[in-house]
């Protein structure tokens, strides 16, 4: 076999007193992801896509958040050791396809940098990764504002 895919999810709760950081950039907002790292819904559902396409487990096997030393974590720092893992099992990134599920604020303007620390924290071209931004038409929890989801896709190809 010569090609995985993985698939990620992920949420978090929006409040106040905490910065939006999506995709590894920070967003200026009036509130932001509660989390025990930088809750980088982006970078969380990125990760889980590419260790899920390797069967090894999710970030909460990697970096439980009953461990003190990944309160207040930079995901994208977490997302390079995701990435050394899935290197180190012979495999590289060939693709990721994400989105970001939020209400507000508007991602447009942001979606080119976060591709861009995507893309270099997972040792890809800026060609391999697309992000996407939708609303959920004020439905549901991410509608209502309450918080923000992001959902990623990976295919994987064997190195060498």
């Amino acid at each position: 076999m010569n090609m995985r895919i993985g698939h990620g999810y992920d949420v978090h709760r929006l409040v106040e007193g905490r910065k939006l950081i999506l995709g590894g950039v920070e967003i200026p907002w009036d509130r932001g992801l509660l989390g025990h790292s930088d809750a980088d819904v982006l970078a969380h559902a990125v990760m889980d896509a590419l260790l899920g396409a390797l069967a090894l487990g999710d970030i909460g096997g990697m970096f439980p958040d009953s461990d003190p030393a990944y309160a207040g974590a930079d995901s994208i720092a977490l997302l390079e050791r995701v990435v050394e893992r899935v290197e180190d099992s012979g495999w590289q990134l060939g693709n990721l396809d994400a989105t970001v599920i939020a209400q507000a604020p508007k991602l447009a303007g942001y979606l080119l940098p976060m591709r861009q620390r995507l893309a270099a924290a997972c040792r890809a071209s800026l060609e391999a990764v697309n992000i996407k931004a939708t609303t959920e038409e004020h439905l549901g929890f991410t509608g209502r504002g309450e918080g923000i989801a992001a959902h990623a896709v990976c295919l994987l190809e064997r190195k060498g």
